[in-house]
């Protein structure tokens, strides 16, 4: 069986990262995200990207950048997560008991975190 060869379809390589965190932690420097995008942008599950999120937030308090959590909100009634310590997206609001939760995003910043 002969293997057909794409022809006119040639890519760039891809930027290689040493670790999945090292590739979370340039696309969070770039922009903000929700762990679901980033599960789709690297494609590994999304508990696995708030486990690294978890360790970035860690590793990041000691230098001279940190992760910057935007809370969950509930799209029904408003309420913010502001007390959330957990990385990962709640299951109801507490007022209005509600499903309709936006996801937390985040993104690193430079500078100490007050």
């Amino acid at each position: 069986m002969e293997r057909k060869r794409r022809v006119g379809r040639e890519r760039e390589p891809e930027e290689r990262f040493e670790t999945v965190r090292h590739y979370i932690a340039a696309l969070l420097e770039e922009g903000t995200y929700s762990a679901k995008e980033l599960s789709q942008v690297i494609r590994i599950p999304e508990k696995d990207v708030c486990d690294h999120l978890e360790h970035l937030q860690r590793t990041l308090g000691k230098g001279d950048r940190h992760l910057e959590v935007i809370c969950a909100s509930c799209r029904h009634c408003g309420f913010v997560f502001k007390k959330r310590d957990r990385l990962t997206k709640p299951g109801k609001c507490p007022s209005c008991r509600s499903i309709h939760i936006q996801a937390p995003a985040f993104h690193i910043e430079a500078g100490y975190r007050r």
